[in-house]
């Protein structure tokens, strides 16, 4: 196997309970970036090469829990994010899922571009962020962290628990 494949995230699960029904767009960014951080993603754990890696994530009390294990079925060490920090780009994600889906709904090309570049921009600020408070424990690249900043903002959709 070589460094690429052992460096990237092979499956990825989001525990949630009790969540709300998820509008159309929300689910379809979910599926996207869950079938792109399979396809295509760069997760290198501080101190562990037995990658690829699963990865579940969830929300305890406000916190984001990175629950990781190795290709040889090894946890590797909890990582809990406070959400604090991501409470505004969150409130912002949903606020744009809304406005874009308004547009789409009264087909105003010139809203909609105009609201596409926002989230970009959005998911850039989020990924960077995540990077940030990542720094010295998960290495990322800029695709997966946008990705996986989409799955933060998902998960707050609804309630979650740890399976643990």
């Amino acid at each position: 196997m070589d460094e690429n494949d052992k460096s990237r995230i092979h499956s990825i699960r989001l525990t949630k309970k009790d969540a709300p029904t998820v509008a159309h767009l929300i689910q379809r960014d979910c599926d996207i970036a869950l079938r792109d951080l399979k396809e295509d993603s760069y997760f290198q754990p501080a101190d562990d090469n037995n990658g690829p890696y699963a990865l579940e994530l969830y929300i305890e009390e406000n916190r984001l829990i990175f629950h990781t294990q190795n290709n040889v079925q090894e946890d590797l060490p909890y990582l809990v994010l406070s959400l604090t920090p991501y409470r505004r780009l969150i409130k912002d994600y949903f606020m744009i899922v809304s406005s874009y889906d308004d547009a789409l709904r009264d087909g105003k090309p010139s809203r909609i571009e105009a609201i596409d570049m926002g989230r970009r921009g959005l998911h850039n600020e989020g990924a960077e962020l995540l990077m940030e408070r990542l720094s010295g424990k998960i290495e990322l690249n800029f695709d997966t962290a946008r990705r996986l900043f989409t799955l933060i903002c998902i998960l707050h959709t609804g309630k979650t628990h740890i399976l643990r």
